[in-house]
């Protein structure tokens, strides 16, 4: 597949872009059994660390793929965060302790862009499939099928050695925020631009600041996020004035040398990466157009408070090659798909609507929030800092590990039901003994402290595979019921677990697509 030019190549599915969101749809896909082909126009991986922080829920996918021993092999922990003002740190939270319970990786794994996409195409290798790199998309048709048959895709690839028609059942566009496919489909990508500009440093011996811990500092008029890199560096990220620009309105990095030591008391040796850009905010206003899904940067982008960026990609594209492989390999109708899009793009939505409203006010330039960061910051940190945890602890987690996403399963269901439901439409809670039968990314049905008899009766009554374990040592799953649990690790229903004939009505809805 390394030389397609001059090639018709036909395949279910076209991945276009081999970042991490890419990478992750073919290499699910590649798990799943699912015929897959993804091309780039770049020569290989990103070779720069770009987005750093891999959250609880991506590694418990990572777990699912059987690769999160690879992950924590390479990957530094950050497994606190410490906030400041100015020069000096208020305490440390522990993410271990606010975690306890809800997933068995409770710190943020500082694992790299370039290293995730070295790894999922190491994966990719492993299954016999290679990117092919190289690979511009130059023209991507949606072709009409006869009589009413299913719409397809045909893209004109410009490789090094000229064209390649690619023809593909399905089409995905991880191609980042000036994506092709969605310029193709016309999709609008519409949102905001901050006036401000962000800075990156991938620093090392840098002082000032904790070591194996994610610091936040604020002052009067900045704000510095510093998390901790492989091989003792820092990745350090800020907003800077038009004040701290030079004459051209640029940003050199002897300027943020300068600002960090003067504001925070920060110095390094060097930097092995320095890039300077404004953050934009935008949602795509559709994620699904036809056969053709865009996923991760070609579908939103914000800024990085939080970490979630990429994070959100990934999990995107493990849902979707689930659902791609729910109608390819298992033949549920093509509506299974359109699930996709009304489950994660809510999730865009907020996350979009979360990060633009939290960095507004971290860097707002208003009287009431430079007074908050000048005068009350500093005076009640302290005290937030211990309370907060406590109050809020778990939610603090479910919230920047994305362990709290919740989709809507059923039409009937509105959202405050499903808001409610602390079971269904969410990722299956962790027991501490239950994520690792689902790595064969089948559907499934669980029951916790149900009798076996009455689980597997049920199961077998639809063909699935089905796990009894013990009662839930933390209360959150019912042991009257049984859960039906999708491919993707979520939660698509549950039902009494006394077996009814054909099995519980829910899960049969489910299994319709």
């Amino acid at each position: 597949m390394a030389d397609a030019a001059g090639e018709e190549l036909r395949t279910d599915v076209l991945v276009v872009g081999a970042g991490p969101s890419g990478l992750m749809l073919a290499a699910c896909l590649a798990k799943l059994g699912v015929d897959a082909i993804i091309v780039d126009g770049k020569d290989g991986p990103t070779r720069e660390s770009r987005a750093l922080g891999v959250q609880a829920r991506s590694m418990e996918i990572y777990e699912q793929l059987g690769l999160v021993d690879r992950v924590l092999a390479e990957r530094s922990p950050a497994t606190g965060i410490v906030p400041g003002a100015g020069r000096r740190a208020f305490g440390r939270v522990e993410f271990r302790g606010i975690g306890a319970g809800l997933s068995p990786y409770t710190e943020i794994t500082v694992f790299e862009q370039s290293a995730n996409e070295r790894l999922l195409v190491d994966v990719l290798a492993e299954a016999g499939r290679e990117v092919l790199w190289r690979h511009r998309v130059e023209r991507l048709d949606v072709v009409d099928g006869d009589a009413g048959g299913a719409a397809s895709v045909t893209a004109t690839l410009d490789g090094p050695d000229g064209a390649t028609i690619v023809r593909a059942r399905y089409c995905v566009g991880a191609d980042g925020s000036h994506s092709v496919v969605r310029e193709s489909l016309g999709i609008p990508f519409e949102g905001v631009t901050n006036a401000n500009t962000f800075y990156i440093a991938d620093a090392a011996d840098v002082t000032g600041l904790v070591d194996g811990s994610i610091n936040v500092r604020f002052t009067e008029r900045h704000v510095l996020l510093a998390f901790p890199m492989r091989g003792g560096r820092m990745r350090l990220l800020g907003v800077v004035r038009d004040v701290d620009l030079d004459g051209d309105g640029l940003l050199p990095e002897p300027n943020v040398r300068a600002l960090l030591r003067r504001e925070f008391g920060v110095e390094y040796a060097d930097a092995s990466w320095f890039t300077t850009y404004r953050v934009h905010h935008r949602l795509a206003a559709r994620f699904r157009d036809g056969p053709c899904f865009i996923v991760g940067d070609a579908a939103h982008i914000h800024s990085p408070v939080g970490a979630q960026g990429m994070n959100t990609g990934l999990q995107e594209a493990h849902n979707l090659a689930c659902a791609l492989a729910d109608v390819i390999v298992g033949g549920m109708p093509d509506r299974r798909l359109d699930r996709y899009e009304i489950e994660r793009r809510p999730v865009g939505r907020t996350l979009v609507a979360t990060t633009d409203r939290l960095f507004s006010e971290a860097t707002s330039e208003s009287r009431f929030a430079r007074f908050l960061r000048a005068q009350a910051l500093p005076r009640l940190g302290p005290v937030v800092l211990w309370l907060l945890p406590r109050v809020l602890g778990g939610r603090i987690f479910g919230f920047i590990s994305q362990t709290r996403v919740h989709y809507r399963m059923s039409a009937r269901d509105d959202d405050r039901t499903t808001r409610r439901d602390p079971v269904v439409g969410r990722r299956l809670q962790w027991t501490g003994s239950n994520f690792g039968v689902l790595r064969s990314m089948t559907w499934q049905v669980h029951g916790y402290g149900v009798h076996e008899r009455e689980v597997r009766s049920i199961a077998e009554s639809l063909g699935l595979e089905w796990h009894a374990f013990p009662s839930d040592p933390f209360g959150r799953l019912d042991p009257s019921l049984v859960y039906l649990v999708r491919p993707d690790g979520f939660v698509a229903a549950a039902a009494s677990a006394i077996a009814v004939p054909g099995g519980p009505p829910a899960f049969r809805e489910q299994l319709a697509g």
